[in-house]
């Protein structure tokens, strides 16, 4: 279980020994350091912290392994700042550049999502009254979001920021972000990616003839939950009035509560279309970490990928099921974690190596927009030791953190490589 490093004494720089948690006390742009608060591990580290001119340096000893060496006997000698445009000041440069570049690939999945949030939000609102305009209106958002998968290179992942508003269009996004990134990996073409992405934005448009109430509710009788599950009827019908769906997304909404091992519904069928397969996988892993989990409680993220894998394997094909671990990463985005020098963060992307996600790291003396994402390929000294339940934490913690109730991520795509 996480602890803040509540004490901290001052020391010289030259009592600085590998295992000492230390704070450099310098904005972030003046140290060469991927962030402030670390556990120093070699005597490299050591000769940087003593470059940068320091008189003290804070350190918590509960927080560290090694105790800090002697006093010197003398004045501690005055190690002159490097001169811009050396090793020193190039590295900052690549720091501060990389840095941005994770922030404008999140600044443009953000614009992407509030953009696609809206569209998706009036055409659900506006199913009832204009089903073929709304239709239009999903069916241009599916063709727009293939069209950026199939031409761009690598699929990113994005937890995005605070969302103030609720509504159907965020499980609904989930639902086609998640669908998109294993169809990239699965290689589909734009035909197939088109359809893939329609089919799981619109999967729940049977809804809008459910009283909200029976939505919500995680325990139903018997007859409430004959109408709940009705709303699969209603989506095809609803779907099928639009004039937009292909056969193949029709069926993801046909099926996208069915299971390989025939426990689903309406049908209890066994044989699912292939894209249906994805949108039933993607749809079960967000309502898992939703408000609305079958659950007590949401899960955590990879809580969440543990059911799967340990419970419910057998509903799903299992190359799918792989390819989503794979993709989400052993630590999905929206999860707490602690790492191995005693920082916590919240994952905001999965990153290229399952065990190695970006981190936003917890700094309550910034603001949590200007806060350091480490990219953890980048950092092979640094571990995830656990993943962290936000009710372990300290209010004042999970305050700055504040993984949502309700997660929500979009993708920002590659330029494809010639």
């Amino acid at each position: 279980m996480w602890t803040r490093p509540e004490h901290s004494e001052m020391i010289q720089p030259a009592q600085l020994v590998v295992g000492l948690f230390v704070d450099i006390d310098l904005p972030w742009g003046a140290h060469p350091f991927l962030y402030s608060k670390f556990c120093i591990t070699s005597v490299e580290q050591i000769a940087e912290i003593r470059a940068l001119g320091l008189a003290h340096v804070k350190y918590y000893p509960n927080k560290s392994t090694a105790t800090p060496g002697p006093l010197p006997d003398h004045p501690p000698f005055q190690t002159e700042l490097p001169a811009k445009g050396d090793t020193r000041s190039n590295f900052e440069e690549q720091k501060r550049a990389r840095l941005q570049a994770q922030k404008d690939d999140a600044r443009r999945a953000e614009r992407g999502w509030e953009t696609a949030a809206k569209q998706t939000r009036e055409a659900l609102a506006g199913l009832k009254q204009s089903p073929k305009q709304a239709g239009q209106l999903l069916a241009s958002l599916s063709r727009e979001t293939a069209d950026k998968v199939s031409a761009g290179g690598e699929i990113l992942l994005h937890l995005l920021g605070d969302k103030k508003d609720e509504g159907p269009q965020f499980h609904a996004l989930n639902t086609m972000t998640l669908a998109m990134v294993l169809g990239k990996a699965l290689k589909l073409g734009a035909g197939e990616l088109a359809d893939l992405a329609l089919g799981a934005l619109a999967h729940d448009i049977g809804n809008i003839k459910i009283p909200p109430h029976l939505l919500k509710a995680k325990v139903r009788a018997k007859h409430e939950e004959d109408f709940y599950r009705a709303h699969v009827h209603y989506g095809v019908d609803i779907a099928r009035e639009t004039g937009v769906f292909s056969p193949r997304a029709l069926a993801i909404i046909e099926e996208h509560h069915e299971f390989l091992d025939g426990s689903g519904f309406p049908r209890g069928t066994k044989k699912l279309a292939p894209l249906a397969q994805i949108v039933s996988l993607v749809n079960r892993y967000d309502r898992l970490c939703g408000p609305e989990s079958p659950e007590k409680t949401a899960l955590m993220p990879a809580e969440a990928l543990s059911v799967l894998f340990a419970r419910e394997s057998g509903k799903f094909d299992q190359k799918l099921l792989g390819l989503l671990i794979k993709s989400l990463g052993v630590y999905p985005p929206g999860t707490i974690v602690m790492l191995n020098d005693g920082s916590l963060g919240l994952v905001v992307s999965p990153g290229r190596q399952s065990l190695r996600p970006e981190i936003l790291i917890y700094d309550p003396d910034i603001d949590k927009k200007d806060a350091v994402i480490i990219d953890m390929s980048e950092v092979p000294e640094l571990k995830i030791e656990e993943a962290v339940r936000p009710e372990s934490l300290p209010m004042d913690v999970l305050l700055w953190l504040n993984p949502r109730r309700r997660l929500s991520y979009f993708f920002s795509t590659e330029v494809a490589a010639d």
